[in-house]
């Protein structure tokens, strides 16, 4: 029976500068000590979540799945995974949110099922043209037996985007398209089936009292599959990115389904929220954070940036600038479940490529991430700095489990004990996404360090014990304490969605002011740096005689 429980005060627009806080319900917190965080794990951590000083949390997956790509390939959108809970527990957790004033948003995945979802095992059991097939994207193979794959399309996991069936009758048959594993068939949204299903998914978790939704694959829902565009020279074409005319990604018509979608948050009190995953051209973004729309994409220009003060502030304004104009609101992000934790991309040496999402990350991971390569102290003092001039600004900010700990990405991880499919499907060439996904340590000993009693689903390392949110409870200098300080004088910013630039003589020096006297100076560069006047509300790195020292970052109250 479907219960909804108490919401915070009902505010149409929390979401605009909310604070919200990613759960990745696997590696957050076990209570049936099974190895696997479930909903009762993050119903125990609610106190810790409300004393950090969130706004909402963001759940990802946590439907019944085989765990083929981390819980994003969904058997059932309208349940959830026995190893994790029940539906009741989840009506226990969302209540126990609410009440401490926290919000509840969680993802949805609507470019593709899992293979075991009961229309994909319907189409396998059905014929050639059958209604059930069109559900996904089936098409016959080439050659004189259809044993070709239709084209050459790759996934984005690697290897061939076209798998081939066994018919009813046990011979070889179509083939169906996934943009990522195997496991996981695109939908086809041109059928109206589809549409309606998912309707009925919003509103199933829309009553169980969601405040919102994060979209997967926002921008890969249409497609067109006309023959036409099997080259892959038509798929790479760049220029096809910014027209909206790319056969599989960004295409216009996909906003005719988040305008269906928009018809039933607002059927709601408030209206409910979304925000769009769309890796698109900065141009057409903002298509995807319309009011008419899903009214929030992410933003994911800073977390691709170097510790750069002149690639930071171009992408502020830009993205300020963006918002202002659509009406919608920005959003700000530097980890998350799919890259190397910011406090590790910070530490390790410039090579080429982009601190960021970028090359050095990723070699960094393929060469054994070795904890050796990295610069810890330089990498968690960017990060807190890089941190707190995004919790500065007007918009969304984004955090990442474990980041609040300053938690190091897990290199070291044996190959025996990876999951993540982007590791086995390219071998040599990606090593996956596991090591931002290994369980939190709470404690600073056992055997998995507080997470749960029977151990954890990835391997954690001996160091985990330094980061344990009860070693830095206890320490008023922790990164956790910053964090909470942060967020506390955080809510006291809310107001007018603006800020104005104070020019530096310093190009490695950011300086702006939010409403209200409050100023936030940030010191990209290796000496320190004057700070305006004022009271000293937050800063990074512990002053150094009045000055902000390098690769820090001060809020200051003008007195006056």
């Amino acid at each position: 029976m479907s219960t909804t429980p108490a919401t915070p005060a009902p505010d149409a627009d929390w979401w605009r500068q909310a604070a919200v806080y990613q759960i990745y319900p696997r590696s957050f917190a076990d209570a049936n000590g099974d190895g696997i965080g479930d909903l009762k794990g993050i119903t125990s951590r609610v106190p810790y979540l409300k004393q950090l000083g969130i706004d909402a949390v963001w759940l990802s997956p946590f439907y019944p799945s085989a765990l083929a790509d981390g819980g994003y390939d969904v058997d059932d959108y309208r349940d959830v995974d026995p190893k994790l809970g029940t539906l009741e527990d989840f009506d226990e957790m969302s209540a126990a949110l609410h009440e401490a004033g926290i919000r509840v948003i969680v993802d949805i995945v609507p470019n593709h099922t899992s293979d075991r979802h009961e229309w994909f095992k319907e189409a396998l059991a059905s014929p050639k043209g059958s209604a059930a097939r069109e559900r996904y994207i089936f098409r016959d193979g080439q050659g004189a037996d259809g044993e070709l794959p239709p084209n050459d399309w790759t996934s984005i996991f690697g290897g061939g985007a076209w798998e081939r069936v066994t018919e009813p009758d046990g011979t070889p048959g179509q083939w169906y398209f996934h943009l990522f594993a195997m496991e996981q068939p695109d939908l086809n949204w041109d059928n109206p089936e589809v549409h309606e299903d998912f309707k009925k998914t919003l509103r199933f978790w829309s009553d169980r009292g969601v405040d919102g939704f994060r979209v997967d694959v926002a921008h890969g829902l249409k497609k067109d599959m006309d023959a036409a565009h099997d080259d892959l020279e038509t798929i790479h074409r760049a220029d096809l990115f910014s027209l909206g005319e790319h056969p599989l990604w960004d295409r216009d018509e996909v906003h005719s389904i988040y305008a269906g979608w928009r018809e039933i948050f607002n059927e709601y009190t408030p209206p409910r929220t979304a925000v769009a995953e769309a890796w698109v051209h900065a141009d057409r973004r903002a298509k995807y954070a319309s009011p008419e729309g899903l009214g929030q994409a992410f933003n994911f220009d800073l977390l691709q940036a170097d510790f750069d003060a002149g690639q930071y502030r171009e992408i502020i304004a830009t993205n300020l600038a963006e918002a202002a104009a659509t009406g919608a609101s920005s959003t700000w992000v530097f980890s998350n479940h799919d890259v190397v934790r910011h406090a590790t991309r910070y530490g390790l040496p410039k090579g080429g490529g982009h601190i960021g999402v970028g090359q050095d990350g990723r070699d960094w991971l393929l060469r054994g991430g070795d904890p050796a390569e990295v610069d810890v102290e330089l990498g968690l003092r960017r990060a807190k700095a890089a941190t707190a001039l995004m919790l500065a600004l007007p918009g969304s900010a984004y955090l990442y489990q474990g980041e609040e700990l300053g938690l190091q990405e897990v290199g070291e991880i044996p190959d025996s004990e990876r999951q993540d499919p982007t590791f086995f499907r390219n071998p040599g060439i990606e090593v996956g996404r596991d090591g931002c996904r290994v369980p939190l340590p709470w404690e600073q000993e056992g055997t998995s360090f507080g997470f749960g009693s029977g151990g954890s689903h990835l391997p954690q390392p001996a160091w985990f014990g330094r980061y344990a949110a009860s070693v830095q409870e206890a320490d008023a200098g922790s990164t956790l304490a910053f964090y909470r300080r942060a967020l506390a004088l955080r809510h006291e910013l809310q107001g007018a969605e603006r800020l104005t630039w104070h020019e530096s003589a310093d190009d490695d020096v950011l300086h702006f002011e939010r409403p209200g006297g409050w100023h936030v100076v940030a010191n990209f560069g290796d000496a320190p740096v004057n700070l305006p006047e004022g009271d000293l509300l937050l800063v990074s790195a512990e002053a150094e005689e009045g000055k902000l020292p390098a690769g820090a970052t001060a809020w200051i109250r003008s007195q006056g």
